[in-house]
């Protein structure tokens, strides 16, 4: 059974264009390279016709992919969002006690991760430990790295 996963109505319009646009002009690019291959004779051999091929098993494996993330999205009510705890499109400030060091991130749905503007996704050990704590709260992190301890300063949107 497919889980759903949250994203917002631009990031759903975004995966939307993006499989238009596999469908629209790279399967057709790859059926062309397919015929091109073929009609250079003996498939047996043919290294071309073996690559496009593969490159279209590939390009389907993903079109497949992303219509089941398309089908399974969780559209995020960005109305009903609030700062009483950590959850969904917040914007977290905590502290990593260890280091002091001070980071920002927003929480987001996975496909719209993104650790250059600070989207941190939802599926991350330092996004589940944060969900649902709050302000002053120090949460525990299992992180690849060993134990992390946060200190919650700041939800906001």
């Amino acid at each position: 059974m497919v889980q759903g996963h949250y994203v917002t109505a631009e990031g759903l319009e975004k995966l939307k264009e993006e499989l238009n646009h596999m469908i629209t002009v790279e399967r057709p690019a790859i059926s062309k390279a397919i015929g091109e291959a073929r009609d250079k004779g003996d498939l047996s051999e043919n290294a071309e016709y073996d690559a496009a091929r593969e490159a279209q098993g590939l390009l389907e494996l993903k079109i497949s992919k992303l219509q089941n993330l398309i089908a399974n999205a969780k559209i995020i009510d960005e109305s009903k969002i609030n700062t009483d705890k950590v959850g969904m499109l917040n914007k977290v400030k905590v502290k990593n006690l260890k280091t002091n060091a001070l980071m920002e991130f927003i929480i987001v749905g996975d496909t719209e991760a993104n650790l250059a503007e600070h989207k941190l996704a939802v599926s991350t050990p330092i996004a589940k430990a944060l969900m649902g704590h709050t302000v002053g709260e120090v949460v525990d992190v299992n992180a690849p790295a060993g134990l992390i301890k946060f200190e919650i300063l700041s939800i906001s949107l």
